[in-house]
């Protein structure tokens, strides 16, 4: 196989980290999810917690208080002077590029489609899904309360998104910022794994 990066963005419930495990594994290349944030956490000295709470589920309402101040991460020379959700994407911006360069691998979520734009090794995926079957599946596979898996949903969607037009001014979930949009709903799990699957197998 050449070498391929799957960047995978994703509902919150729609199945994408499974996907993205089954395609590692299938494939017999790392997944970097919850691994990335642990090195991030590593390298930054922050908790893991931290990292995933101040990243890509930072608030709306922190990530507008710092738009608003004209602040950039790209141009302030030392991380410990950033604003947190800022210093967590510099150090996960150079992760994430270190990855690509090394060898084939799977990347889930942290903006990776956007930092890897102009990678030519790179398949940019995003997973969608009905919203019943997102509920059912955050219920059963996060132990979320049924009366609040809704909103949980909701909440997620909104972090996501809200993460992912501060760190890139694109609109995520917009078709037009990956290579392959699928519904798992629509699909199947084990058919949205063999389409990736297949891309890179033979590219």
């Amino acid at each position: 196989m050449k070498k391929c990066i799957i960047t995978i963005g994703r509902q919150c419930g729609s199945g994408g980290h499974s996907i993205g495990k089954s395609v590692a594994d299938k494939l017999g290349i790392p997944l970097y999810d919850r691994k990335l944030v642990e090195i991030v956490a590593e390298r930054s000295g922050l908790s893991a917690e931290t990292v995933q709470r101040e990243g890509e589920y930072a608030s709306t309402s922190l990530l507008n208080s710092i738009a608003s101040r004209g602040y950039s991460a790209y141009n302030a020379y030392q991380r410990e002077n950033m604003f947190l959700p800022d210093q967590i994407n510099a150090y996960q911006t150079e992760l994430i590029k270190e990855l690509a360069e090394k060898d084939s691998c799977v990347i889930v979520g942290r903006c990776a489609d956007y930092i890897l734009q102009d990678n030519n090794d790179c398949l940019h995926v995003f997973i969608s899904a009905a919203m019943p079957e997102r509920i059912k599946r955050v219920i059963a596979e996060h132990g979320i309360a049924p009366e609040a898996a809704e909103s949980h949903v909701k909440n997620r969607g909104k972090k996501r998104a809200a993460y992912y037009k501060y760190l890139t001014d694109r609109v995520w979930g917009a078709a037009t910022n990956y290579d392959l949009c699928l519904n798992s709903s629509k699909l199947g799990m084990v058919c949205c794994v063999d389409i990736i699957c297949n891309y890179c197998l033979n590219r």
